[in-house]
Protein backbone atom coordinates (compact mmCIF):
# COMPACT_ATOMS: atom_id res chain seq x y z
CA UNK A 1 0.00 0.00 0.00
CA UNK A 2 1.51 3.37 -1.03
CA UNK A 3 1.32 6.28 0.83
CA UNK A 4 -0.82 9.18 0.06
CA UNK A 5 1.15 11.92 -1.94
CA UNK A 6 2.56 14.61 -0.07
CA UNK A 7 2.32 12.53 3.38
CA UNK A 8 4.84 12.57 5.79
CA UNK A 9 5.58 8.70 4.79
CA UNK A 10 5.51 9.30 1.00
CA UNK A 11 8.06 12.25 1.62
CA UNK A 12 10.14 9.66 3.79
CA UNK A 13 9.47 7.08 1.08
CA UNK A 14 11.89 9.58 -1.58
CA UNK A 15 14.19 10.36 1.17
CA UNK A 16 14.63 6.47 1.01
CA UNK A 17 15.03 5.99 -2.52
CA UNK A 18 17.02 8.65 -2.81
CA UNK A 19 19.73 7.25 0.14
CA UNK A 20 19.38 4.18 -1.97
CA UNK A 21 20.82 5.61 -4.77
CA UNK A 22 23.56 7.56 -3.71
CA UNK A 23 24.72 3.91 -2.71
CA UNK A 24 25.35 3.32 -6.14
CA UNK A 25 24.36 -0.08 -6.54
CA UNK A 26 21.37 0.99 -8.59
CA UNK A 27 23.05 3.35 -10.43
CA UNK A 28 20.96 5.28 -13.16
CA UNK A 29 18.60 3.22 -12.14
CA UNK A 30 18.43 0.31 -14.44
CA UNK A 31 16.94 -2.92 -13.53
CA UNK A 32 20.44 -5.17 -14.13
CA UNK A 33 22.01 -2.77 -11.54
CA UNK A 34 19.30 -3.15 -8.66
CA UNK A 35 19.37 -6.57 -9.17
CA UNK A 36 22.99 -7.04 -8.70
CA UNK A 37 22.95 -4.82 -6.09
CA UNK A 38 20.29 -6.86 -4.40
CA UNK A 39 22.45 -9.84 -5.00
CA UNK A 40 25.65 -8.34 -3.32
CA UNK A 41 23.61 -7.10 -0.61
CA UNK A 42 22.08 -10.97 0.15
CA UNK A 43 25.83 -12.35 -0.05
CA UNK A 44 27.29 -10.47 2.01
CA UNK A 45 24.35 -10.70 4.35
CA UNK A 46 24.54 -14.43 4.30
CA UNK A 47 28.66 -14.05 4.98
CA UNK A 48 28.12 -11.82 7.59
CA UNK A 49 25.58 -14.30 9.53
CA UNK A 50 27.64 -16.95 9.35
CA UNK A 51 30.73 -14.90 10.83
CA UNK A 52 28.32 -13.58 13.59
CA UNK A 53 26.95 -17.30 14.78
CA UNK A 54 30.94 -17.88 14.80
CA UNK A 55 31.80 -15.67 17.11
CA UNK A 56 28.90 -15.73 18.76
CA UNK A 57 29.15 -19.38 19.75
CA UNK A 58 32.84 -18.58 21.01
CA UNK A 59 31.53 -16.10 22.89
CA UNK A 60 29.11 -18.37 25.18
CA UNK A 61 31.57 -21.23 25.53
CA UNK A 62 33.99 -18.40 27.06
CA UNK A 63 31.46 -17.86 29.99
CA UNK A 64 31.36 -14.12 30.04
CA UNK A 65 29.24 -12.49 31.69
CA UNK A 66 26.89 -10.06 30.34
CA UNK A 67 27.70 -7.63 32.80
CA UNK A 68 31.22 -6.98 31.96
CA UNK A 69 30.08 -7.52 27.81
CA UNK A 70 28.41 -3.93 28.55
CA UNK A 71 31.59 -2.61 28.67
CA UNK A 72 33.40 -3.41 25.25
CA UNK A 73 29.67 -2.96 23.44
CA UNK A 74 29.92 0.28 25.06
CA UNK A 75 33.23 1.48 24.19
CA UNK A 76 31.83 0.25 20.35
CA UNK A 77 28.95 2.55 20.36
CA UNK A 78 30.78 5.32 21.60
CA UNK A 79 33.29 4.67 18.66
CA UNK A 80 30.22 4.12 16.16
CA UNK A 81 28.91 7.48 16.91
CA UNK A 82 31.30 9.44 16.34
CA UNK A 83 31.05 8.20 12.55
CA UNK A 84 27.77 8.52 12.49
CA UNK A 85 28.21 11.97 13.57
CA UNK A 86 30.97 12.12 10.58
CA UNK A 87 28.09 11.07 8.12
CA UNK A 88 25.25 12.75 9.41
CA UNK A 89 27.38 16.34 8.90
CA UNK A 90 28.05 15.64 5.87
CA UNK A 91 24.33 14.59 4.80
CA UNK A 92 23.38 18.20 6.80
CA UNK A 93 25.79 19.53 4.53
CA UNK A 94 24.40 17.95 1.15
CA UNK A 95 20.79 18.83 2.29
CA UNK A 96 21.26 22.21 2.87
CA UNK A 97 23.46 23.19 0.41
CA UNK A 98 23.61 20.48 -2.28
CA UNK A 99 20.48 18.66 -3.43
CA UNK A 100 18.71 21.52 -4.74
CA UNK A 101 14.90 20.60 -3.88
CA UNK A 102 14.56 21.84 -0.83
CA UNK A 103 13.65 25.87 -2.90
CA UNK A 104 11.11 23.28 -4.52
CA UNK A 105 9.28 21.03 -1.25
CA UNK A 106 9.39 24.60 0.81
CA UNK A 107 7.38 26.73 -2.43
CA UNK A 108 4.90 23.73 -2.22
CA UNK A 109 1.86 23.38 -0.17
CA UNK A 110 3.52 21.02 2.82
CA UNK A 111 4.11 22.73 6.00
CA UNK A 112 7.90 23.31 6.69
CA UNK A 113 7.77 21.60 9.28
CA UNK A 114 6.88 18.49 7.81
CA UNK A 115 9.98 18.85 5.53
CA UNK A 116 12.55 19.63 8.08
CA UNK A 117 11.31 16.60 10.31
CA UNK A 118 10.88 14.05 7.02
CA UNK A 119 14.54 15.19 6.14
CA UNK A 120 15.92 14.72 9.59
CA UNK A 121 14.40 11.67 9.47
CA UNK A 122 16.20 10.70 6.46
CA UNK A 123 19.84 12.06 7.41
CA UNK A 124 18.98 9.59 10.59
CA UNK A 125 18.15 6.39 8.38
CA UNK A 126 21.22 7.17 5.97
CA UNK A 127 23.28 7.52 9.06
CA UNK A 128 21.77 4.48 10.70
CA UNK A 129 21.16 1.60 7.44
CA UNK A 130 25.13 0.66 7.69
CA UNK A 131 25.25 -0.11 10.87
CA UNK A 132 22.21 -1.94 10.89
CA UNK A 133 23.56 -4.05 8.13
CA UNK A 134 26.97 -4.45 9.90
CA UNK A 135 25.18 -5.30 13.13
CA UNK A 136 22.23 -6.96 12.34
CA UNK A 137 23.23 -9.96 11.87
CA UNK A 138 24.63 -10.83 15.61
CA UNK A 139 21.25 -10.00 16.44
CA UNK A 140 19.43 -12.19 14.23
CA UNK A 141 21.74 -14.99 15.10
CA UNK A 142 21.47 -14.34 19.36
CA UNK A 143 17.73 -14.52 19.27
CA UNK A 144 18.13 -18.14 17.18
CA UNK A 145 20.76 -18.77 19.53
CA UNK A 146 18.21 -17.84 22.63
CA UNK A 147 19.32 -14.43 23.57
CA UNK A 148 16.05 -11.88 22.67
CA UNK A 149 17.62 -9.37 24.04
CA UNK A 150 20.04 -8.79 21.72
CA UNK A 151 16.74 -7.52 19.47
CA UNK A 152 17.72 -4.23 21.18
CA UNK A 153 20.63 -3.84 18.86
CA UNK A 154 18.48 -2.08 16.34
CA UNK A 155 17.03 -0.24 18.85
CA UNK A 156 20.06 1.18 20.13
CA UNK A 157 21.96 1.83 16.61
CA UNK A 158 18.51 3.82 15.49
CA UNK A 159 18.51 5.88 18.62
CA UNK A 160 22.01 6.63 18.38
CA UNK A 161 21.36 7.60 14.75
CA UNK A 162 18.28 9.94 15.68
CA UNK A 163 20.90 11.58 18.26
CA UNK A 164 23.62 12.19 16.04
CA UNK A 165 21.34 13.38 13.31
CA UNK A 166 20.11 15.80 15.51
CA UNK A 167 23.26 16.81 16.51
CA UNK A 168 24.39 17.37 13.27
CA UNK A 169 21.65 19.43 12.16
CA UNK A 170 21.60 21.76 15.09
CA UNK A 171 25.84 21.89 14.87
CA UNK A 172 25.19 22.72 10.99
CA UNK A 173 22.17 25.60 11.46
CA UNK A 174 24.71 27.11 14.38
CA UNK A 175 27.44 27.49 11.86
CA UNK A 176 25.15 29.10 9.36
CA UNK A 177 23.35 31.55 12.37
CA UNK A 178 27.56 32.14 13.27
CA UNK A 179 29.62 31.76 10.43
CA UNK A 180 26.77 32.45 7.38
CA UNK A 181 26.52 29.85 4.89
CA UNK A 182 29.44 30.90 2.42
CA UNK A 183 31.42 29.37 5.49
CA UNK A 184 29.27 27.09 7.43
CA UNK A 185 29.82 24.78 3.97
CA UNK A 186 33.71 24.57 4.62
CA UNK A 187 33.66 24.51 8.33
CA UNK A 188 30.70 21.74 8.49
CA UNK A 189 32.58 19.42 5.88
CA UNK A 190 36.22 19.99 7.50
CA UNK A 191 34.34 19.57 10.72
CA UNK A 192 32.95 15.97 9.66
CA UNK A 193 36.08 15.05 8.42
CA UNK A 194 37.61 15.62 11.86
CA UNK A 195 34.87 13.90 13.59
CA UNK A 196 35.75 11.12 11.24
CA UNK A 197 39.08 10.75 11.94
CA UNK A 198 38.60 11.62 15.80
CA UNK A 199 38.52 8.27 16.85
CA UNK A 200 41.65 6.81 15.06
CA UNK A 201 43.67 9.77 16.69
CA UNK A 202 42.36 8.75 20.31
CA UNK A 203 43.64 5.03 19.43
CA UNK A 204 47.18 6.25 18.78
CA UNK A 205 46.96 8.47 22.43
CA UNK A 206 48.66 5.64 24.12
CA UNK A 207 51.69 5.93 21.41
CA UNK A 208 52.06 9.36 21.76
CA UNK A 209 52.84 9.35 25.68
CA UNK A 210 56.25 7.67 27.31
CA UNK A 211 55.36 4.76 28.83
CA UNK A 212 57.09 1.30 29.81
CA UNK A 213 55.15 -2.40 29.27
CA UNK A 214 53.50 -2.67 32.42
CA UNK A 215 51.87 0.67 32.20
CA UNK A 216 48.69 -0.49 30.01
CA UNK A 217 47.96 -3.13 32.49
CA UNK A 218 48.62 -1.28 35.82
CA UNK A 219 46.18 1.52 34.54
CA UNK A 220 43.29 -1.10 32.92
CA UNK A 221 43.56 -2.91 36.69
CA UNK A 222 43.22 0.61 38.52
CA UNK A 223 40.59 1.34 36.21
CA UNK A 224 38.40 -1.82 36.52
CA UNK A 225 39.03 -1.39 40.76
CA UNK A 226 37.27 1.90 40.61
CA UNK A 227 33.59 1.76 41.82
CA UNK A 228 33.14 4.47 38.84
CA UNK A 229 34.44 2.11 36.22
CA UNK A 230 33.33 -1.51 37.58
CA UNK A 231 30.57 -3.84 35.49
CA UNK A 232 27.99 -2.36 37.20
CA UNK A 233 28.53 1.50 36.84
CA UNK A 234 25.82 3.50 35.16
CA UNK A 235 28.91 4.31 32.58
CA UNK A 236 27.68 0.74 30.58
CA UNK A 237 24.02 1.70 30.47
CA UNK A 238 24.37 2.11 26.57
CA UNK A 239 25.88 -1.85 26.74
CA UNK A 240 23.22 -3.09 28.51
CA UNK A 241 20.60 -1.47 26.38
CA UNK A 242 21.96 -2.83 23.67
CA UNK A 243 21.71 -6.56 25.55
CA UNK A 244 18.04 -5.92 26.28
CA UNK A 245 17.93 -4.57 29.22
CA UNK A 246 14.38 -3.01 29.51
CA UNK A 247 15.06 0.45 31.25
CA UNK A 248 18.42 1.72 29.40
CA UNK A 249 16.92 0.08 25.90
CA UNK A 250 13.16 2.93 27.34
CA UNK A 251 16.06 5.80 28.57
CA UNK A 252 17.57 5.23 24.85
CA UNK A 253 14.02 5.87 23.00
CA UNK A 254 13.24 8.43 24.65
CA UNK A 255 16.12 10.34 24.65
CA UNK A 256 16.10 10.30 20.92
CA UNK A 257 12.15 10.48 20.99
CA UNK A 258 12.75 13.76 22.65
CA UNK A 259 15.85 14.84 20.74
CA UNK A 260 13.71 14.76 17.83
CA UNK A 261 10.75 16.51 18.81
CA UNK A 262 12.99 19.53 20.08
CA UNK A 263 15.09 19.67 16.82
CA UNK A 264 12.40 20.04 14.97
CA UNK A 265 9.77 21.81 16.79
CA UNK A 266 12.57 24.71 17.91
CA UNK A 267 14.49 25.18 14.71
CA UNK A 268 12.65 24.07 12.30
CA UNK A 269 12.02 27.46 10.94
CA UNK A 270 15.90 28.49 11.13
CA UNK A 271 16.25 25.45 9.36
CA UNK A 272 13.98 27.62 6.36
CA UNK A 273 15.93 30.55 7.14
CA UNK A 274 19.76 28.86 6.40
CA UNK A 275 18.08 27.71 3.51
CA UNK A 276 17.34 31.08 2.27
CA UNK A 277 21.15 32.20 3.22
CA UNK A 278 22.48 29.10 1.06
CA UNK A 279 20.32 30.14 -1.95
CA UNK A 280 22.02 33.44 -1.66
CA UNK A 281 25.31 32.30 -0.58
CA UNK A 282 26.09 31.70 -4.74
CA UNK A 283 25.27 34.91 -5.97
CA UNK A 284 28.13 37.13 -7.41
CA UNK A 285 29.29 39.81 -4.88
CA UNK A 286 29.27 43.31 -5.94
CA UNK A 287 32.01 44.64 -8.10
CA UNK A 288 34.63 46.63 -5.73
CA UNK A 289 34.80 50.46 -6.05
CA UNK A 290 37.46 51.64 -7.72
CA UNK A 291 39.54 50.78 -11.25
CA UNK A 292 39.87 47.25 -11.41
CA UNK A 293 43.44 45.88 -10.27
CA UNK A 294 45.09 42.80 -11.68
CA UNK A 295 48.18 41.51 -10.15
CA UNK A 296 50.59 39.06 -11.76
CA UNK A 297 53.55 37.49 -10.27
CA UNK A 298 57.15 37.72 -11.27
CA UNK A 299 57.39 34.59 -13.80
CA UNK A 300 54.73 31.84 -15.35
CA UNK A 301 55.45 29.62 -13.34
CA UNK A 302 54.81 30.98 -9.79
CA UNK A 303 51.60 31.85 -10.91
CA UNK A 304 50.04 28.86 -12.15
CA UNK A 305 51.88 26.91 -8.44
CA UNK A 306 49.28 29.94 -6.55
CA UNK A 307 46.38 29.40 -8.65
CA UNK A 308 46.21 25.80 -8.10
CA UNK A 309 46.62 26.47 -4.52
CA UNK A 310 44.29 29.24 -4.98
CA UNK A 311 41.27 26.38 -6.78
CA UNK A 312 41.89 23.91 -4.12
CA UNK A 313 41.64 25.96 -1.14
CA UNK A 314 38.25 27.40 -2.56
CA UNK A 315 37.21 23.94 -2.98
CA UNK A 316 35.47 22.28 0.71
CA UNK A 317 35.25 18.82 -0.49
CA UNK A 318 39.06 18.50 -1.57
CA UNK A 319 40.02 20.52 1.67
CA UNK A 320 38.28 17.67 3.70
CA UNK A 321 39.50 14.90 1.52
CA UNK A 322 42.83 16.20 1.49
CA UNK A 323 42.89 16.47 5.66
CA UNK A 324 41.76 13.33 6.18
CA UNK A 325 45.36 12.15 4.75
CA UNK A 326 47.24 14.58 6.73
CA UNK A 327 45.09 13.77 10.24
CA UNK A 328 46.60 10.21 9.39
CA UNK A 329 49.72 11.25 9.02
CA UNK A 330 49.65 12.89 12.55
CA UNK A 331 50.33 9.95 14.59
CA UNK A 332 53.34 8.75 12.41
CA UNK A 333 54.81 12.20 12.67
CA UNK A 334 54.49 12.82 16.56
CA UNK A 335 56.46 9.83 17.17
CA UNK A 336 59.54 10.65 15.51
CA UNK A 337 59.81 14.26 17.08
CA UNK A 338 59.20 12.69 20.84
CA UNK A 339 61.43 9.31 20.64
CA UNK A 340 64.11 10.31 17.36
CA UNK A 341 62.42 6.74 16.39
CA UNK A 342 64.48 5.19 13.79
CA UNK A 343 61.72 2.45 13.28
CA UNK A 344 61.63 1.33 9.79
CA UNK A 345 57.80 1.39 10.29
CA UNK A 346 57.59 5.16 10.48
CA UNK A 347 59.53 5.53 6.93
CA UNK A 348 57.65 3.40 5.27
CA UNK A 349 54.02 4.94 6.49
CA UNK A 350 55.45 8.30 5.69
CA UNK A 351 56.92 7.25 2.60
CA UNK A 352 53.17 5.50 1.55
CA UNK A 353 51.11 8.34 2.64
CA UNK A 354 52.58 11.50 1.52
CA UNK A 355 52.51 9.13 -2.07
CA UNK A 356 48.80 9.03 -1.45
CA UNK A 357 48.74 12.87 -0.86
CA UNK A 358 50.38 13.79 -3.85
CA UNK A 359 48.70 10.95 -6.28
CA UNK A 360 45.29 12.82 -4.79
CA UNK A 361 46.68 16.58 -5.55
CA UNK A 362 48.34 15.84 -9.27
CA UNK A 363 45.07 14.33 -9.92
CA UNK A 364 42.96 17.27 -8.71
CA UNK A 365 45.44 19.82 -10.76
CA UNK A 366 45.69 17.95 -13.63
CA UNK A 367 43.49 15.56 -14.23
CA UNK A 368 40.08 17.77 -13.03
CA UNK A 369 41.62 20.84 -14.90
CA UNK A 370 38.56 22.98 -15.66
CA UNK A 371 40.26 24.52 -18.73
CA UNK A 372 43.02 22.18 -20.60
CA UNK A 373 42.03 23.84 -23.95
CA UNK A 374 42.52 27.38 -22.82
CA UNK A 375 46.02 26.13 -21.58
CA UNK A 376 46.83 24.45 -24.80
CA UNK A 377 45.95 27.33 -26.51
CA UNK A 378 47.93 29.64 -24.68
CA UNK A 379 50.94 31.76 -25.25
CA UNK A 380 53.28 29.51 -23.01
CA UNK A 381 55.25 26.68 -23.12
CA UNK A 382 53.65 23.17 -22.41
CA UNK A 383 56.58 22.07 -20.82
CA UNK A 384 56.64 25.18 -18.38
CA UNK A 385 52.67 24.67 -17.50
CA UNK A 386 52.89 20.86 -16.89
CA UNK A 387 56.12 21.56 -14.34
CA UNK A 388 54.57 24.14 -12.70
CA UNK A 389 51.59 21.51 -12.08
CA UNK A 390 53.75 18.93 -11.33
CA UNK A 391 55.62 21.03 -8.38
CA UNK A 392 52.34 22.84 -7.51
CA UNK A 393 51.11 18.89 -6.59
CA UNK A 394 54.22 17.74 -5.07
CA UNK A 395 55.17 20.61 -2.94
CA UNK A 396 52.49 20.22 0.02
CA UNK A 397 53.86 17.16 0.99
CA UNK A 398 56.74 17.45 0.76
CA UNK A 399 56.60 20.92 3.09
CA UNK A 400 54.52 19.07 5.15
CA UNK A 401 57.23 16.10 5.90
CA UNK A 402 59.75 18.55 5.94
CA UNK A 403 59.77 19.05 9.71
CA UNK A 404 59.92 15.62 11.01
CA UNK A 405 62.78 14.35 8.25
CA UNK A 406 64.95 17.10 9.00
CA UNK A 407 64.70 16.49 12.48
CA UNK A 408 65.49 12.79 12.41
CA UNK A 409 67.63 13.59 9.85
CA UNK A 410 70.05 16.02 12.28
CA UNK A 411 69.65 13.01 15.52
CA UNK A 412 69.77 10.23 13.24
CA UNK A 413 71.98 11.13 9.98
CA UNK A 414 71.85 7.96 7.77
CA UNK A 415 68.33 7.07 8.55
CA UNK A 416 66.89 10.58 7.73
CA UNK A 417 68.27 10.20 4.88
CA UNK A 418 67.34 7.25 3.93
CA UNK A 419 64.09 8.39 4.67
CA UNK A 420 64.11 11.60 3.03
CA UNK A 421 64.91 9.64 -0.43
CA UNK A 422 62.39 6.84 -0.21
CA UNK A 423 59.61 10.15 0.34
CA UNK A 424 61.34 12.33 -2.39
CA UNK A 425 61.29 9.31 -5.18
CA UNK A 426 57.67 7.95 -3.78
CA UNK A 427 56.06 11.68 -4.26
CA UNK A 428 57.67 12.41 -7.19
CA UNK A 429 56.78 9.38 -9.57
CA UNK A 430 53.43 9.89 -7.96
CA UNK A 431 53.02 12.84 -9.52
CA UNK A 432 54.70 11.59 -12.49
CA UNK A 433 52.07 8.41 -12.56
CA UNK A 434 49.70 10.85 -12.66
CA UNK A 435 51.09 13.69 -14.96
CA UNK A 436 51.68 10.62 -17.64
CA UNK A 437 48.70 8.48 -17.61
CA UNK A 438 45.81 10.16 -15.96
CA UNK A 439 42.84 10.85 -17.37
CA UNK A 440 40.20 14.41 -18.11
CA UNK A 441 37.32 14.35 -15.09
CA UNK A 442 35.52 16.39 -13.10
CA UNK A 443 37.07 17.42 -9.87
CA UNK A 444 33.32 15.87 -8.29
CA UNK A 445 34.49 12.38 -9.59
CA UNK A 446 37.42 12.96 -6.76
CA UNK A 447 36.46 9.75 -4.79
CA UNK A 448 35.65 7.53 -7.84
CA UNK A 449 38.33 8.54 -9.51
CA UNK A 450 39.71 5.33 -9.53
CA UNK A 451 36.63 3.36 -11.13
CA UNK A 452 37.82 5.61 -14.18
CA UNK A 453 41.54 5.01 -14.92
CA UNK A 454 42.00 1.27 -12.56
CA UNK A 455 45.58 1.37 -14.94
CA UNK A 456 46.57 4.91 -13.19
CA UNK A 457 45.84 4.27 -9.91
CA UNK A 458 47.41 0.59 -10.27
CA UNK A 459 50.60 2.01 -11.15
CA UNK A 460 50.12 4.73 -8.37
CA UNK A 461 49.26 1.98 -5.71
CA UNK A 462 52.76 -0.63 -6.48
CA UNK A 463 54.57 2.46 -7.08
CA UNK A 464 54.00 3.65 -3.38
CA UNK A 465 54.15 0.08 -2.02
CA UNK A 466 57.67 -0.61 -3.84
CA UNK A 467 59.34 2.82 -2.37
CA UNK A 468 57.60 2.06 0.96
CA UNK A 469 59.34 -1.41 1.42
CA UNK A 470 62.46 0.26 -0.31
CA UNK A 471 62.31 2.21 3.24
CA UNK A 472 61.40 -0.59 5.44
CA UNK A 473 64.81 -2.32 3.88
CA UNK A 474 66.98 0.12 3.58
CA UNK A 475 66.58 1.01 7.59
CA UNK A 476 67.33 -2.54 8.27
CA UNK A 477 70.24 -3.01 5.69
CA UNK A 478 71.89 0.21 7.16
CA UNK A 479 71.55 -1.27 10.06
CA UNK A 480 73.85 -4.84 8.81
CA UNK A 481 70.73 -6.87 8.48
CA UNK A 482 71.40 -10.10 6.02
CA UNK A 483 72.33 -10.13 2.95
CA UNK A 484 69.48 -11.33 1.43
CA UNK A 485 67.91 -7.25 2.25
CA UNK A 486 70.26 -5.81 0.08
CA UNK A 487 68.91 -8.37 -3.05
CA UNK A 488 65.19 -7.55 -1.57
CA UNK A 489 65.89 -3.34 -1.55
CA UNK A 490 67.47 -3.70 -5.62
CA UNK A 491 64.38 -5.44 -6.53
CA UNK A 492 61.88 -3.44 -5.17
CA UNK A 493 64.19 -0.19 -6.36
CA UNK A 494 64.24 -1.61 -10.39
CA UNK A 495 60.33 -2.54 -9.31
CA UNK A 496 59.59 1.42 -8.65
CA UNK A 497 62.15 2.66 -11.63
CA UNK A 498 60.02 -0.11 -13.56
CA UNK A 499 56.82 1.25 -12.22
CA UNK A 500 57.98 5.02 -13.65
CA UNK A 501 58.95 3.47 -17.64
CA UNK A 502 55.73 1.82 -18.29
CA UNK A 503 54.01 4.81 -16.89
CA UNK A 504 56.11 7.01 -19.43
CA UNK A 505 55.55 4.12 -22.40
CA UNK A 506 51.29 4.30 -21.48
CA UNK A 507 51.76 8.22 -21.59
CA UNK A 508 48.86 9.78 -23.39
CA UNK A 509 48.72 13.32 -24.79
CA UNK A 510 48.49 16.77 -24.13
CA UNK A 511 46.45 17.61 -21.07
Amino acid sequence: MSAAPGSILWLLGHELRMAWYGTGLNKGGKRGRGRFGMAFIVTVGLLQHLVAFAMLRALEHSGMDEAFLAIPLTAILLVCATFMLSSALSSCVMALFERGDLDLLLSSPLPSRSVFAVRLLGIAAATATPYLFLAGPFANVALVLGHPGWLGLYVVICACAMLMACAGMLLTLALVHTLGARRTRVVAQVMAAIAGALVFLLSQAYNFTRHDGSTGPRLLAMLAGQHLFGPGSALWLPGHAILGAPMPLLAALVLAALAFALTVGRTHRFFVHGLQQAAGASRVRARPAGAVRFHFRGSLFDTIVVKEWRLIARDPHLITQVLLQLIYLVPLVLPILRDNSTSAALGAGLTLLCSSLTGSLTWIVISAEDAPDLLLSAPASRRTLQLAKLAAATMPALLIVALPLLWLIVHAPLTGLLFAFTVSAAVLSAGLIVLWTGRPAPRSDFKTRGKGNVLSRMLEMISSLCWGGLGWLLVYLAAGAASWVLFAAAALLAAGLGVLLLAWQFRRGPM
